[in-house]
């Protein structure tokens, strides 16, 4: 029998990642020595292992917490603190896992074009932010080590122990890109070091010759974090980029907020929320809930007008209630379905451009992951935002059924043949046949019953009900269905506790520079222009005005920092202007949902695209006319608060 870290290895070494850093552009020197690559590998394998258990212990944790305070009326005082601790270490070392994977999420639109010495110099550039980033989280870390040195919490437990995976994540991604730099062409590392350089140089003698003329810091932050996105550098560590910039250019703040900010940022239990939701949506597609789920949805409609598309809605707006991941849910449902409309003779660019749309409606199904954010962020009731986007989510579910119906081939047309035929597609079923499905697929469904249940009754907390359904997601494929294998366990842990490092990291990196923005009085400056547009023109304006900005940076950042800098501005604006917070917040959220699956540059439609193997320029003219559906009702949220008002209210949440 193999032991766990035997079983671990394996899952990494199976489990598919990306290259690293020097992907598109960057060529490797064949003569890199073996032994980095067994570096690399271990210190993978290490980081892995050390992550996945963080998530496991985790989850542990807070189901026996929950255990505890509802059936032994005795709550854990150390629960919290510990939970707290586990999830700064699997926001650190996943996003150390996530960079070593190559699952960062960046913005490739220069990248992907660039070859040859160019492109070798641009992902030599990539690799040194990457490196200064890394470097300077293990300097800021250890300055804040330092200060908390003889400090503990409430339960006795040391301070640093939240640190501590700051200094050695930081080590570790600063490894992963120093053997980057090593494998690409010495020319692009002596011309991307010169550039450094020489950037570096001509600041000082400007900042030294002509102070009075010098950019201020918060200029450089906006700059630095801007050509750093452009070039292709991962969204996390641009926004750290930018941050520090700011500290290294006269701030006026000590290094050591740098780690300070990036483990508030996540330290609040209320964000373990994001593992558990993105490992239960994980299990579900390994244990076979899912596929269970979008059989039983082809048997219903499949053989209708527009049935695969209308499964497709259908099958989104579901998974999009339990994994809380748009990721997970594209993934789940993409790989399901798409070879099923292909054998169908169906429109696959069009299939994938429906699949995008609908992930921007399962931005407002509970329990999506964005949704929790900006209630922390912001300040704002989760419950709330998960009650306020139900019916938003709904008008869009039911403008996309229309529209993709309507535009559907008539199925004579789209089944042709015995081999694509509708029977080839969705395959009769006896009774009993049906009576099994209908049971495997309930399974889904009670899970759907148990999200729900636990936070919109009030019953437990997002992060407890999230526990919960990860429990029940392991016994139903584990006892149920016997689909899980020790092999298979260990490669989902390694991917959920990639994926939610690499969103935990951003969040880490964005509340840095909304700490610099907060102190730069930047809210202040924007609160004063918009209030004044607003008592000019009407609310409308500033309700119009912010949902372009967030479709706009929604487009070229991921959703969570997009949130997470311009959520906690202008929620306080809005709620100056008499606007309802749920109602701004659900605009928020899907107005920087809509620039993440819009053409040409949503990071979200370009995962869509790779699950569907299709290029984003065949998608971008089949999707008009699903966006189109969605800014109709954007346009209503905006003008008819009755959408998002009406049910918080009636459940005494609004």
């Amino acid at each position: 029998m193999q032991s766990p870290t035997h079983r671990m290895k394996a899952a990494v070494a199976a489990a598919p990642s990306a290259a690293p850093l020097p992907s598109p552009g960057g060529q490797l020197d064949p003569g890199l020595p073996a032994a980095k690559g067994r570096l690399a590998r271990w210190l993978e394998l290490a980081i892995a292992i050390a992550a996945s258990l963080a998530l496991i212990a985790s989850l542990v944790v807070v189901f026996i917490s929950v255990i505890s305070r509802y059936f032994f009326n005795d709550p854990l005082a150390w629960a919290g603190e510990v939970s707290g601790t586990m999830l700064v270490t699997i926001g650190f070392l996943g996003g150390a896992l996530a960079l070593a994977r190559g699952e960062h999420l960046g913005v490739a639109a220069l990248r992907s074009r660039l070859h040859g010495w160019l492109g070798e110099v641009n992902e030599a550039l990539i690799a040194w932010v990457v490196v200064l980033v890394a470097v300077a989280l293990c300097w800021s870390s250890k300055a804040i080590l330092a200060i908390v040195a003889d400090q503990t919490t409430a339960s006795g437990v040391p301070e640093a122990f939240n640190f501590y995976p700051l200094l050695v994540s930081g080590a570790v991604m600063a490894v992963f890109a120093i053997l980057d730099l090593i494998r690409l062409k010495l020319r692009a590392l002596l011309a991307s070091a010169g550039l450094l350089i020489a950037v570096a140089v001509i600041w000082t003698l400007w900042e030294y010759l002509l102070p009075a003329s010098a950019p201020l810091p918060i200029i450089l932050l906006l700059l630095g974090f801007a050509v750093a996105l452009i070039i292709g550098v991962p969204i996390a560590f641009a926004l750290a980029f930018g941050a520090l910039l700011f500290f290294w250019t006269g701030g006026n703040a000590p290094i050591a907020l740098f780690a300070q900010q990036m483990e508030s940022g996540i330290s609040n239990v209320v964000l373990l929320a994001i593992p558990f939701f993105v490992l239960a949506g994980l299990v579900m597609e390994i244990n076979g809930m899912s596929k269970r789920l979008i059989d039983l949805l082809m048997v219903g409609v499949g053989r209708s007008r527009g049935g695969l598309r209308i499964v497709m809605i259908v099958a989104m707006a579901l998974f999009s209630g339990i994994s809380g991941s748009k990721s997970a849910d594209v993934a789940a449902v993409g790989t399901t379905l798409l070879p099923a409309i292909r054998k169908a003779g169906q429109d696959d660019k069009d299939a994938v451009a429906l699949l995008a749309a609908t992930a921007v409606m399962g931005e407002t199904i509970p329990p999506c992951i964005n949704m929790i954010i900006l209630g922390y962020v912001a300040n704002l009731s989760i419950g709330g935002l998960f009650v306020a986007g139900v019916v938003p989510a709904a008008v869009i579910g039911i403008a996309l059924l229309v529209v993709a119906v309507a535009t559907a081939p008539r199925v004579g047309r789209a089944l042709k043949g015995d081999d694509v035929g509708a029977a080839a597609i969705v395959p009769r079923r006896s009774g009993l046949q049906l009576l099994k499905l209908a049971g495997g697929a309930s399974t889904a469904l009670l899970m759907i019953v148990i999200i729900f249940g636990g936070i919109l009754g009030g019953i437990a907390t997002p992060t407890e009900v999230a526990a919960f359904a990860v429990v029940y997601a392991f016994v139903v494929g584990g006892l149920v269905f016997r689909e899980m294998k020790s092999r298979m366990t260990a490669s989902f842990l390694v991917r959920s506790a990639s994926l939610s490092g690499m969103i935990l990291f951003i969040v880490a990196a964005a509340q840095a520079v909304t700490y610099v923005l907060t102190a730069q009085q930047v809210p202040q400056a924007m609160a004063q222009i918009l209030v004044g547009l607003a008592h000019a023109h009407g609310t409308w304006l500033f309700l119009l005005l912010c949902t372009a900005m967030l479709i706009v940076m929604g487009s070229v950042l991921e959703g969570a920092p997009a949130l997470i800098i311009f959520g906690p501005l202008l929620l306080p604006i809005a709620g100056e202007l008499g606007v309802d917070q749920l109602q701004f917040g659900i605009l928020l959220i899907l107005a920087m949902g809509l620039g993440l699956f819009s053409p040409p540059l949503g990071v979200g439609l370009y995962t869509a695209c790779a699950i569907g193997g299709v290029p984003m320029e065949k998608v971008a003219r089949p999707m008009m006319k699903y966006l189109a559906a969605i800014v109709v009702v954007l346009i209503g949220i905006i003008f008819i608060p009755w959408l998002t008002q009406a049910l918080p209210h009636a459940l005494g949440l609004g």
